[in-house]
């Protein structure tokens, strides 16, 4: 009788652990659900757990706020006396200014941008950034500030032979990895039967198009504005104007969350109302992209 009672007494805790597991995994369930739905309807200015992450006592406390850039013309680039300057770096000085810190700026690996952002190497990213649905679900995004689109740069004498999907058929097409030109390239039903490599950098993309290395390289335009010029190193060179793609527009990244985005969105409202904005896009002859006006 003892053993009955206590085969009984074992199968009753048997099944209260398996009802118990049970309840744990449907809680934790509703747990996640919960979680997913914060994470949807959260805005740039929080993180996922829906409360704000104060980088910008931080970066007050430096005196400096970390710009991650990489080099290409019009937006940052060494002059000729090797000098930082460009569209982004005298923006990024300007907003800075109006909030009381200094812009130091650092050269980053395009593809490891939000690596290094989210161990805190840098505050923010400044260069040319895409607006995407998937950086806005993983990252704090600025207003938009300028509108863009990617276009084809070949060399002069192959304008006409790449400017339809027929000639393009068996071209090496050249993009910079994890970028809107390389989304283009492998998206795009215009580029389905040509074949694509990456490269380091927008800069390198046009170096490989110049070298012969490459038939066309993906680029954006207000690099090609900036870039493609008769006096320039890239004279033989030439942007097919009848196609272009992904029209989008650039924004600033920063930590999902940080406090820092909303207090740059004000900043550069102001260089915008001031009009400092428009005069440092005129200089550039990027005047006519801007989405940032004054109010």
């Amino acid at each position: 009788m003892k053993k009955i009672i206590a085969l009984l007494m074992a199968g009753l805790m048997t099944a209260t652990a398996f009802a118990g597991c049970g309840k744990k995994e449907e809680s934790s369930s509703k747990t996640d659900s919960k979680a997913a739905a914060t994470a949807d309807s959260s805005s740039d200015s929080t993180s996922d757990s829906g409360t704000t992450v104060a980088d910008w006592e931080d970066i007050q406390k430096k005196g400096e706020m970390t710009i991650g850039i990489t080099y290409f013309q019009p937006m940052n680039y060494k002059d000729e006396n090797g000098e930082l300057t460009g569209f982004e770096t005298e923006f990024a000085e300007a907003v800075c200014s109006e909030l009381g810190v200094k812009a130091k700026f650092q050269e980053i690996n395009w593809d490891s941008k939000e690596v290094e952002l989210q161990a805190k190497t840098i505050d923010c990213i400044w260069n040319g950034m895409t607006i995407t649905d998937d950086r806005k679900a993983t990252m704090g995004i600025s207003v938009p500030y300028m509108e863009n689109k990617q276009v084809m740069v070949v060399k002069k004498d192959n304008a006409e032979k790449y400017s339809t999907a027929e000639g393009v058929k068996g071209a090496l097409v050249i993009a910079e990895k994890e970028s809107a030109g390389q989304e283009v390239a492998e998206s795009d039903e215009f580029f389905k039967e040509a074949k694509f490599i990456g490269a380091d950098s927008q800069a390198k993309a046009l170096m490989e198009v110049k070298a012969g290395t490459s038939d066309i390289a993906i680029i954006d335009y207000i690099m090609s504005k900036g870039t493609i010029k008769e006096e320039s190193d890239y004279s033989d060179l030439t942007v097919i104007e009848a196609k272009s793609f992904a029209p989008e527009e650039y924004g600033v990244a920063f930590r999902k969350g940080a406090d820092t985005t909303q207090k740059v969105n004000e900043a550069m409202q102001k260089v915008a109302d001031s009009g400092k904005l428009k005069e440092i896009a005129d200089k550039y002859n990027l005047g006519d992209m801007l989405m940032l006006k004054a109010k």
